[in-house]
């Protein structure tokens, strides 16, 4: 069986992740997930990495979501659940200090839009479609959609996307600030390359603090909020 993820470094602190399972639309199935996990971990401890990209293999999607064939094949549903609080990927991800970019072509349904809002950048192809389709199959999404969505845009329209499952296009995404950048597809990875180079030119630790005040400063009062600047603007001065 082939890995369900590509792991490519490339120079001066980028890498790239590939989705590989173009067969079927590169739907996230639990050896996906395991894969994600442990590279995801290898990613934080490599001090070469800096900033990562994640893309979809094959023309037709970025990730069609969880891999709906292995619905209700956990041993029961109590170890499914305590498989995901200890094996929490997406709340891992959304506590890296490496710079996440996606770069989204076609179909990102479900767990495939969640994951990249656990990025702090996405790029979107001008074809792609974006949705939480989960309450049509008869769920809701647990992949953080509910909660990461109306953090990205306004919460009404979050409220309608979870609602009715409708998919959104690239150029609706933009408009809402679901993602920064909506491109032609021959542009897409070139785009999102070229933000990385950018993010990579600027100092290290400069970006890591700044990061982690947007992103944990915006859960805080915004008294605490500028009291937790404060605290890192002098660490970033400390580096210097």
């Amino acid at each position: 069986m082939p890995d369900t993820l590509i792991y490519e470094k490339k120079t001066e602190g980028l890498a790239w992740i590939t989705l590989n399972r173009p067969e079927v639309l590169n739907a996230i199935n639990m050896t996906m997930r395991d894969e994600l996990w442990d590279l995801m971990h290898a990613v934080r401890d490599d001090p070469d990495v800096r900033a990562v990209i994640f893309k979809g293999a094959g023309d037709r999607a970025f990730s069609a979501g969880a891999d709906i064939s292995e619905f209700g094949t956990a041993p029961s549903y109590f170890e499914a659940r305590r498989a995901r609080r200890e094996r929490d990927l997406w709340g891992f991800m959304l506590s890296l200090d490496k710079v996440l970019i996606a770069a989204i072509h076609g179909f990102a349904l479900g767990a495939g839009v969640e994951l990249p809002m656990c990025c702090d950048f996405r790029i979107a192809s001008d074809e792609a479609r974006l949705g939480l389709p989960e309450v049509t199959l008869g769920y809701i999404p647990s992949a953080g959609g509910t909660q990461t969505l109306p953090r990205h845009i306004p919460p009404g329209v979050a409220m309608q996307m979870v609602l009715t499952g409708d998919p959104i296009d690239a150029q609706a995404a933009y408009r809402y600030g679901l993602v920064q950048r909506a491109v032609p597809r021959e542009w897409l990875y070139a785009e999102a390359e070229a933000l990385a180079r950018k993010l990579l030119s600027q100092p290290a630790d400069a970006v890591r603090l700044a990061k982690r005040a947007v992103v944990e400063g915006i859960e805080l009062p915004l008294k605490h909020g500028v009291a937790l600047e404060w605290r890192l603007a002098a660490q970033s001065t400390a580096v210097r």
